[in-house]
């Protein structure tokens, strides 16, 4: 099956800027099962800057690989700002990565307790992390910005939410199609 022409396109600019600023990318994905590390691995050449990723669809697999505390699962629960941004920051130490990037999100079809379908966050952990703005009608987004976070050594860190209303395939395709435009405009700046 050939990529998604919107996300490859998003994908090789990721790769151009990355190869261009001799940067490394590592993900952490939950609801998006790997799309984002498929979308990311369809551009020819991306093992220059992609390192790979982790998919933590389970609880357990945050804690073990990505060190995102239990105290902080139980408190906040998988799909959060704090959840997404410990991805992020997680991933970016477990492979040694200039940056992190994670997507954690209720897909669909039923909610997960208060959180409704389509309730996204993505997290970004880089060394020096300007502040992004996505502008898109489709995107209810909230961002959060802020500067030294503890392990991931001096990087920048930013977390988006974002609310879908498509359904599982759309809200998972959504989320990839985000993180690519966040990456894109992080390394633009």
């Amino acid at each position: 099956m050939p990529p998604d022409p919107e996300i490859f396109a998003l994908a090789q600019q990721v790769g151009e800027q990355l190869r261009r600023q001799g940067r490394s990318l590592a993900v952490a994905e939950s609801c998006t099962g790997g799309l984002l590390g498929a979308a990311l691995t369809d551009v020819p050449g991306s093992s220059t800057y992609f390192l790979g990723g982790v998919i933590s669809y389970a609880d357990r697999v945050k804690v073990d690989q990505l060190q995102v505390p239990e105290a902080m699962l139980r408190r906040y629960g998988a799909v959060s700002e704090q959840t997404a941004a410990a991805m992020a920051s997680g991933v970016r130490q477990l492979l040694r990565a200039d940056i992190g990037v994670s997507i954690t999100g209720v897909a669909g079809p039923d909610a997960e307790g208060s959180k409704p379908v389509g309730l996204t966050f993505i997290g970004i952990v880089a060394p020096t992390l300007p502040s992004t703005n996505v502008s898109n009608a489709r995107l209810a987004l909230k961002r959060r910005s802020r500067g030294p976070t503890g392990p991931a050594s001096g990087g920048g860190e930013s977390v988006h939410r974002f609310q879908w209303t498509g359904d599982r395939w759309d809200n998972r395709r959504r989320s990839v199609i985000a993180a690519l435009e966040l990456l894109v405009q992080t390394l633009g700046r």
